[in-house]
């Protein structure tokens, strides 16, 4: 029986009651919130699995004109063709809340994603690196959108495993320690009771002797 060290006493009868019934309660919500976070966590794996699949996909398709325009045209070409970005990409970080766990946010700029016009001329470039920068280009929202939700569904997966190391803790140890405390308490104060009565009826017996 894993019992406090307390006093067996009406005081730490109540205090020991009241922190039972607020680890029942703290026991309830953690327990709620580690069901809402393993919900949103699939929803988020289940998002990041449809990403990274297209991602794939479109950088697969990237890395084959690349290296098709690699066969076809002269290195210093190559190399001077890719000397300037196709646009510029405006990123902006910021943060939000999920149950109080706080994850990135990543958001690109509107005017970013409309200039898709290609930095160097045609006459010495082929048209599978033409097709190689404007899909890696066309890709970058979705590039990310991956990150962002990659790096959430780490930052939910650490507060699924915290959380619920608290539950199991408030479960199987704590809550147990204070019903079997009060057991106890209670115990001993009923043993209490008992002895005060008996010696009471014992020393009224004493009275009623003396007095016949």
């Amino acid at each position: 029986m894993a019992v406090l060290h307390v006093n067996p006493t009406r005081m730490e009868l109540t205090g020991m009651k009241r922190r039972l019934a607020t680890a029942r309660r703290g026991h309830k919500l953690l327990k709620d919130k580690r069901d809402e976070l393993v919900r949103r966590f699939i929803i988020l794996v289940r998002e990041n699995h449809v990403l990274r699949a297209k991602v794939e996909e479109e950088l697969g398709e990237a890395l084959m004109d690349f290296a098709l325009a690699r066969a076809v045209m002269e290195p210093g070409a190559l190399r001077q063709a890719l000397l300037y970005p196709a646009r510029e990409a405006s990123i902006t970080v910021g943060q939000r809340s999920i149950l109080s766990v706080r994850v990135p946010e990543y958001h690109i700029s509107e005017g970013s994603l409309s200039k898709s016009r290609l930095p160097y001329g045609m006459a010495d470039t082929s048209a599978q690196l033409d097709n190689a920068i404007t899909t890696i280009a066309n890709a970058l929202p979705n590039l990310i959108r991956l990150a962002e939700t990659e790096k959430t569904c780490i930052l939910l997966a650490d507060e699924i495993q915290k959380t619920r190391r608290r539950v199991n803790a408030l479960e199987y140890v704590m809550i147990p320690q204070f019903e079997d405390t009060i057991r106890y308490i209670t115990m001993k104060l009923e043993e209490n009771e008992r002895s005060a009565l008996t010696r009471l009826m014992k020393v009224k017996s004493m009275i009623e002797q003396r007095t016949t």
